[in-house]
């Protein structure tokens, strides 16, 4: 092969800037919409479960889509796959913005979600196709400004558009994006591979969407269906059993829809390991801090995203520092010493009040955001260059399926943590006013009737919410210590593979072989 590595550095610099606003757009949109669910739910005249529907469903159709990308960048080339779903992303985004019922914004949310799951895969993927290893951790550090950057901004924009313009346009603004981006996309990304005609895994499609769109199911409505009722415990098993089948179908099938060999290379999965620990903790503060501030303290939507705005700036400054880091040092001594800070932040946050200012809050989210770029870019990158280019498009799609899955387990399991806690507390402080108590406060409260004793129980339960989200981030601190010694464990890759280079053939598929650790 012809060392082209000096042309490709000069070289990747515009094509990763289109890559980026795809992935922006792309993950941009799954937190975004959190904000406007319950205008949403009045314009629909829903419920605010049935609404829930909107994010649940893009949720599970990522679920199928994502281990379909990596087939459909090696069958019909990355460039074109990319610049298509970006028009189709703007498509389905268009149709969202136009729903006219619940049913129909559901549908095209699903409509939605198809180009969705495929634009982070194949983004990925053509990174390190066209970036040289020496230089990928100042590219992956570019790269992660979409990667953590659009979810921290995502209830920010949101609480503005719907609170001062219209919800619908958290749709419509794709649009224009996504048909730029496409162009884009055609024009100046490389052609960095060529269509092959493989035969498309059926069977390890069938098993492998199944299994993560049950398991992401149970996740998604275990606390409303009940995490032990019988639909539960059917999606659980009937997923662990299609997944164990889908393992024993990639094994065997000559073309699988995702190398499980890349199985084979410990810092690959442990880079998973600990993208599964810096997740939980990433989608706890996303979720936990907006809901504190604005169920317990009563702010505003708009005024709780600009509350979380300066951690979204701190993850866009150092993402790029620490790609940087990762080329000089490697990836121990960013993810140990990252995993510790984010570990610190998250402890910080268990100290919360319902009277703790938004100073408070800022400082200690920034502080989590601080240890989470130094971290999350160096173990990304780490694992991602352990493997084989030719596998780059099973890497990719096995890294967003365990963000996605370790994301929504790790919240369901806080969310149990939460309810549990809530309901024990609110058991335990209700027992210590008795109906029939002297307490003065409490005669004065009743002087006042409904409105009074509305007003204790409110106080009482604010308390008991914010008791009980301090014991969420107590666990989420916990993981990330653990984290710390994970990360003590990686290594940087020796292999100095170069991308790929435009050629008339693609690269041949390695031989399958027995799987052995490396």
């Amino acid at each position: 092969m012809i060392d082209r590595s000096h042309e490709a550095s000069q070289s990747w610099v515009v094509p990763l800037a289109v890559l980026i606003t795809g992935m922006f757009m792309s993950l941009l949109d799954m937190s975004i919409i959190n904000v406007a669910l319950p205008t949403m739910a009045r314009d629909f005249a829903v419920t605010n479960e049935d609404i829930e529907w909107v994010a649940t469903a893009y949720t599970l159709a990522l679920g199928v889509v994502v281990p379909l990308s990596g087939w459909l960048g090696d069958r019909f080339g990355l460039a074109r796959v990319y610049a298509a779903s970006m028009m189709l992303f703007a498509f389905g985004s268009a149709l969202c913005g136009l729903a006219w019922d619940l049913g129909s914004e559901i549908v095209f949310r699903i409509l939605q979600a198809v180009p969705g799951g495929v634009l982070p895969v194949a983004a990925l993927s053509m990174v390190y196709k066209i970036v040289p290893r020496e230089r990928i951790g100042t590219a992956m550090g570019m790269y992660g400004i979409g990667v953590a950057f659009a979810p921290a901004v995502g209830p920010t924009l949101g609480g503005y558009l719907v609170e001062y313009v219209d919800w619908r346009l958290i749709f419509f603004i794709n649009v224009p994006l996504g048909v730029v981006g496409a162009v884009a996309a055609h024009f100046l990304l490389p052609r960095v591979d060529v269509a092959q005609r493989l035969a498309f895994d059926w069977w390890g499609f069938l098993t492998g969407g199944y299994g993560l769109f049950a398991l992401l199911l149970a996740t998604s409505e275990g606390e409303s269906w009940g995490w032990d009722s019988y639909p539960i415990l059917l999606l659980v098993v009937s997923a662990l059993f299609s997944l164990a089948l889908f393992v024993v179908i990639e094994l065997e099938v000559e073309h699988p829809l995702i190398e499980l060999r890349v199985f084979a290379h410990w810092t690959f999965v442990n880079s998973l390991l600990l993208i599964g620990v810096l997740s939980v903790g990433m989608f706890a503060l996303l979720f936990y801090v907006p809901l504190f501030l604005q169920e317990v303290q009563g702010i505003q939507p708009l005024r709780a995203g600009l509350i979380l705005l300066p951690e979204a700036v701190v993850l866009a400054t150092l993402m790029p520092v620490a790609g940087k880091l990762y080329d000089l040092v490697g990836p121990r001594w960013p993810a140990m010493v990252g995993l510790a800070i984010a570990a610190y932040g998250t402890y910080l946050l268990c100290g919360i009040t319902p009277d703790t200012p938004s100073s408070d809050i800022v400082l200690w989210t920034c502080v989590r955001a601080i240890g989470n770029s130094l971290a999350l870019i160096p173990i990304m990158t780490a694992g991602l260059a352990a493997i084989p280019v030719a596998y780059a498009g099973s890497g990719s799609a096995v890294n967003n399926i365990a963000q996605r899955v370790s994301s929504a387990l790790g919240l369901a399991g806080l969310t149990v943590i939460v309810s549990n806690n809530s309901d024990q507390l609110l058991a335990d402080r209700s027992a210590l006013l008795p109906a029939t108590s002297d307490l003065p406060e409490l005669q004065a409260l009743r002087e006042l009737g409904p409105a009074g004793l509305y007003a204790l129980y409110r106080e009482l339960q604010g308390a008991v919410i914010t008791s009980a989200y301090a014991d969420a981030f107590l666990v989420c601190t916990f993981i990330s210590i653990g984290g710390v010694l994970l990360a003590a464990f990686m290594r940087k890759p020796q292999a100095p593979a170069l991308p790929v280079e435009p050629s008339a053939e693609a690269e041949p598929t390695p031989p399958r072989e027995r799987l052995a650790v490396q």
